[in-house]
């Protein structure tokens, strides 16, 4: 079999079978497969992305990472960064994981999600000294441009006195570049950072301090709104000062790659 041949059409198209391969080489499929474990290769998913980006949007990617390193050389402004975003909370959260089995085993089952699951919306705002602000939203409330406003105004009082300059990073969602908000902030006197859209790889909250979350959750299940809210308090304080100021410090680094790779998404490991 030409071995060439083979590394070139997988090059070409990675997602080709080895039966699409053994048909293009006149060989068994099983002789692909052994070849392409010689070579170091292994049949896998591809990793999904957030969105399928535009070139005006990997440009604007690439333009705005390039703005913040440049016009922040000195990156101890991070320390005065606030960030936040909101997240669904589920009070059952159900995870199908892998297990080693033997054949004939069905392994542990686990239950499908409802279509509609009971759950909460979490809104939360920090920075490197850990959680600034957070809440549960009442049942059936959505954040809109006044609510999102209200809330800032408790994200401020919460700040008085206790920071001078505020950098403020959120994402483009349509309350959080409402005109009101927009003017909110304004007379916050806080300084928005750009933040390009369809962009979590570049969100702390999402990246950072909502994966976290999402793995401390699985499994577990609350009765009603109040062991929630505890159990939230809990992960909140018990994160690391290290924890909160690795998830602000790695923005730079970020940038950098977004940069590199002219505008692509940062593929997490």
């Amino acid at each position: 079999m030409d071995l060439d041949r083979l590394k070139q059409l997988i090059e070409d198209d990675p997602r080709l079978t080895t039966r699409c391969l053994a048909e293009q080489l006149g060989c068994s499929h099983t002789t692909v497969e052994t070849h392409l474990n010689e070579l170091g290769k292994t049949w896998k998913y591809g990793v999904w992305i957030p969105h399928e980006l535009s070139a005006h949007q990997l440009q604007y990617r690439l333009d705005v990472c390039m703005d913040l390193l440049t016009s922040h050389r000195n990156y101890e402004w991070l320390r005065n960064l606030i960030t936040g975003d909101e997240k669904w909370v589920l009070y059952i959260n159900y995870t199908r994981k892998r297990q080693w089995l033997s054949v004939g085993q069905t392994g542990t089952v686990t239950p499908k999600n409802d279509l509609h699951p009971k759950k909460v919306m979490l809104s939360v705002w920090w920075g490197v000294k850990g959680i600034i602000y957070w809440e549960l939203l009442p049942d059936g409330c959505t954040v809109t441009a006044d609510l999102y406003c209200q809330q800032l105004d408790r994200v401020a009082q919460k700040l008085k006195g206790k920071q001078d300059r505020i950098y403020f990073l959120h994402d483009n969602a349509r309350p959080h570049v409402a005109k009101s908000t927009r003017e909110k902030l304004l007379k916050l006197g806080w300084v928005t950072i750009p933040h390009p859209p369809y962009s979590p790889d570049l969100a702390p909250t999402d990246y950072h301090l909502f994966r976290s979350l999402s793995n401390h959750l699985a499994e577990k299940k609350f009765d009603d709104e109040s062991t929630l809210k505890t159990d939230l308090a809990d992960f909140f304080s018990q994160k690391s000062l290290d924890f909160y100021e690795r998830g602000i410090f790695s923005l730079p680094e970020r940038w950098r790659q977004v940069v590199d790779s002219d505008g692509a998404y940062i593929i997490e490991n």
